[in-house]
């Protein structure tokens, strides 16, 4: 049974552009603390904020779903949405780079969302 919130936050990261969308699968992870990172980049401070607010929007409209945390809006380099389940990462390039999440969670299955 797919994910529906997966879905919608990768379909509102491809609606707005954002780069290089990775789904991190951390179900078969011991001491996860989700089950899905939902990771992607913009290219500008404003197209961060874009992404995070499509995302916030389509989850809320589509299946009434509600970030209980998010941070990062104020500087627009690294914006975490926080649905429990479902942590989703927008990052300006270069924070994306310097942190690696992608690195860091390795042990996850890990997806590479083909860009619309």
């Amino acid at each position: 049974m797919p994910n529906h919130l997966v879905d919608v936050v990768i379909a509102a990261m491809q609606n707005i552009k954002a780069n290089r969308i990775i789904d991190l699968d951390l179900r078969n992870l011991e001491n996860s603390i989700a089950e899905h990172f939902i990771v992607c980049h913009g290219t500008s401070n404003t197209h961060v904020v874009s992404i995070a607010e499509a995302i916030e929007k389509e989850a809320k409209e589509n299946i009434d779903e509600i970030a209980f945390r998010k941070e990062g809006y104020k500087n627009g380099e690294w914006v975490v949405l926080d649905y429990s389940s479902v942590i989703v990462h927008v990052f300006q390039e270069h924070v994306r780079e310097h942190y690696n999440i992608e690195e860091l969670w390795g042990d996850a299955e890990t997806t590479l969302i083909e860009e619309n």
